[in-house]
């Protein structure tokens, strides 16, 4: 046992911080009591009165991406450093706290990803849906070709105004939502034509085929970046959207809100 226990020891030696994901009150109490190591929570709500708490507006059931999401928070939150260590301890298995994991924060490059679900009104499960199509389009293409997409998602009423139809809509007058997987099926078809999907914030499909006409004056992206970006920062700078661009060009997943850009991530790396 004593092996074991100087094993154990060197996950957690020299850490900087402990992060602890969705812990109960008696837990997070027994963690509070170490000295000179800061504890951050990660959880839906601030339940157990931390001090240093990221908000997960959702449940991971992957636990890297899970674990990526906290260390993304707590560098926004300036409760640590992209170079800090952390031991991070998180459920696996059941609904009790059962795996602790060694995490250099510098090797999760800052995506974006924690700004995406906090700067959106959007319903996070449709965030997610959308990213991870998004992606998926990112790794396989369509029909073994690289495509571009753009998908706008929340205010869709003001984004429906300020864009116009390029072809007959597949979604008119149908209740179909981004997370059903036979409509992601038809969303990878569909993004190979030209124009936006508009997409509501409880994740109705309202458009494919969209024309964005905001104005582009004042809109300022990285160079390089073409029209179907230049359209996603203008659109969500006008609006209360976010919008996430699949580049044909590089093959890079990107997400403006507020005319910024605020991620930019390699599917393949995801």
């Amino acid at each position: 046992m004593s092996a074991l226990g100087d094993l154990l020891e060197d996950i957690i030696e020299g850490v900087d911080a402990v992060f602890l994901f969705s812990p109960t009150t008696s837990y997070y109490e027994r963690f509070v009591e170490l000295e000179d190591i800061p504890v951050v929570v990660v959880a839906p709500d601030n339940a157990v009165g931390a001090e240093r708490h990221v908000e997960l507006p959702l449940d991971f059931a992957d636990v890297k991406e899970r674990i990526r999401f906290g260390i993304e928070g707590g560098i926004d939150h300036d409760y640590i450093d992209d170079g800090a260590i952390v031991a991070c301890a998180t459920r696996l298995f059941d609904d009790s706290v059962d795996t602790v994991t060694r995490v250099n924060a510098g090797e999760f490059a800052r995506s974006g990803v924690y700004g995406l679900f906090v700067a959106s009104r959007a319903d996070p499960g449709v965030i997610r849906d959308v990213l991870d199509v998004t992606i998926e389009l990112g790794k396989k293409g369509q029909k073994g070709k690289q495509v571009g997409a753009l998908f706008v998602v929340g205010d869709a009423g003001k984004v429906m105004n300020k864009s116009r139809s390029l072809s007959y809509n597949p979604f008119e007058k149908s209740h179909v939502h981004v997370g059903d997987p036979i409509v992601n099926v038809m969303l990878k078809e569909f993004s190979r034509l030209d124009g936006a999907f508009v997409i509501s914030d409880s994740g109705k499909i309202v458009s494919a085929y969209r024309y964005l006409e905001p104005s582009a004056e004042g809109t300022d992206i990285p160079k390089g970046l073409g029209a179907r970006h230049m359209a996603a920062a203008a659109i969500t700078r006008d609006t209360n959207a976010i919008a996430i661009v699949l580049s044909e060009s590089d093959g890079l997943v990107r997400a403006f809100t507020g005319g910024e850009l605020i991620l930019e991530l390699d599917p393949e790396d995801y």
